[in-house]
């Protein structure tokens, strides 16, 4: 269904490779599938919350095997925009899982408690499984004075088996409405990831395929990076969204299997 200048392709994972924890379609045959057409393979995801690590554990819990440097994070892609802000590091206020925090570590950044947080040169915002109203506030507190605001992605959503419950945009909208002001966003449709997962494959722009299912993020980002885009009606956005969409997809697909075979 793809060009055979395609030689390789970024892939989104949330509601492309699973949805919460159970996987789409027979991963293990979609990868060999993959590997037999000889197409690099990189992961480029607005799903901050877990390490690159984490995310090939994940992976091979699923029949697939991957490595670190094949995935590329939004929280990776914060801690780079704020770490050229900030080239010594320092302390911020972060909200966010595991892989938030670890990258901004990596960076020399000090993630700062609740009690700690008035010391804040920037706060960060990702998807938190554990936010609350006293982190919401601190948060807002800090950005009405002025520290500058960063935030991994702007989803509204999340895909999961029942369907799609509030992500990472939909909280950072709450301290939106409550200063005025947007954050500067590191993640998708922002064309950083695609370009740095490109860049780790070492494939040009029109040998590159980027495969996502939310149009907003995946095929924005993907079409601002300059690549062929692949929608996989697997997750959020609807086949009909998706010929609306200008500019127009590549590729509109039922998921990641259908495209391979």
């Amino acid at each position: 269904m793809f060009s055979t200048a395609i030689k390789s392709l970024i892939l989104d994972m949330d509601g492309v490779l699973w949805k919460a924890d159970v996987p789409i379609g027979n991963l293990t045959a979609v990868f060999d599938r993959i590997q037999t057409l000889g197409l690099k393979v990189a992961f480029a995801t607005n799903n901050g919350t877990r390490t690159p690590k984490q995310y090939v554990e994940r992976l091979a819990g699923f029949g697939v095997t991957v490595e670190p440097w094949q995935v590329v994070t939004s929280s990776l892609a914060v801690a780079h925009l704020l770490n050229k802000k900030f080239l010594s590091g320092g302390p911020v206020f972060a909200i966010g899982g595991a892989g938030v925090m670890l990258a901004l570590l990596e960076k020399g950044f000090e993630p700062l408690s609740l009690e700690e947080a008035e010391k804040a040169q920037a706060v960060v915002m990702g998807i938190d499984w554990d936010i609350n109203f006293a982190k919401i506030c601190e948060a807002t507190l800090l950005v009405r004075r002025g520290v500058p605001f960063y935030a991994t992605n702007p989803d509204k959503t999340f895909p999961t088996p029942r369907g799609e419950i509030p992500g990472a945009g939909s909280w950072i909208s709450v301290i939106v409405t409550a200063t005025g002001i947007e954050p500067i966003y590191a993640g998708k449709p922002d064309p950083f990831l695609i370009e740095l997962a490109r860049e780790r494959l070492g494939t040009a722009k029109e040998e590159t395929l980027v495969l996502g299912d939310r149009l907003e993020t995946d095929i924005a980002g993907g079409q601002a990076a300059g690549c062929s885009v692949a929608l996989v009606l697997s997750g959020v956005s609807t086949r009909e969204q998706g010929e609306a969409w200008r500019p127009v997809v590549d590729i509109i697909t039922e998921d990641l299997g259908t495209l391979v075979n």
